[in-house]
C-alpha cells in the first residue's frame, strides 16, 4: 500500500502502485483543483509539485512518488506562491480557468528557481501548459509581475 504525503499530510493509499497520481488526488483525496486535461502529459492541466518540482500527475504513477512531498494547488504556500497568485488576480489572467491550476504550479516552479526570468525562460518553463483561451500574454505578464514583487 503506497504512502503519500500530500500538502503536508500523510496518507496510506489503498490503490495499485501503477495508478496515476492524478486519480489518487482527485478521486481518493478530493484534491480536485488539479485538473484532468489530456491524460498524456501534453497539456499541463494536471501539474503538481514533487519536492517542489513541477510534474504531470496524469503520468506519474503513485508507486514512483516514493517519499517525495506532493503539493497541489490547494497546498501551495509561501512567498513565491503568494506573489504568483496576487499577480494572477492583479492582471486578471484567468478566462475559463480550467488550465490555471497547472499554469500557476508551473509558474511557482519557475520562480522558485529563477527570480528574474526572461521571456525565453518563461516560454521554456511554461511550454506544455496549454491554455485553450489563449491567455499566454497575460500569463507571461503575470510571471514578470510576480518576479518584480519578489525582488
Amino acid at each position: 500500500m503506497p504512502n503519500l504525503t500530500v500538502n503536508g499530510v500523510a496518507h496510506a493509499i489503498d490503490a495499485d502502485p501503477d495508478m496515476p497520481l492524478l486519480w489518487v488526488l482527485r478521486d481518493r483525496l478530493d484534491a480536485t483543483g488539479t485538473k484532468y486535461g489530456c491524460g498524456i502529459a501534453q497539456c499541463g492541466a494536471c501539474t503538481v509539485h514533487l519536492d517542489g518540482q513541477p510534474v504531470r500527475a496524469c503520468q506519474t504513477r503513485i508507486g514512483d512518488v516514493g517519499t517525495a512531498q506532493v503539493t497541489t494547488i490547494e497546498g501551495v504556500s509561501g512567498r513565491v506562491a503568494e506573489a504568483v497568485q496576487a499577480a494572477w488576480r492583479k492582471l486578471d489572467v484567468v478566462q475559463c480557468g480550467y488550465c490555471q491550476s497547472g499554469q500557476i504550479m508551473s509558474a511557482i516552479g519557475l520562480l522558485s528557481g529563477n527570480a528574474k526570468p526572461t521571456d525565453a525562460d518563461i516560454d521554456g518553463a511554461m511550454d506544455g501548459n496549454i491554455c485553450r483561451c489563449g491567455t499566454y500574454q497575460r500569463i507571461r505578464a503575470a510571471i514578470h509581475e510576480a518576479a518584480r514583487s519578489l525582488a
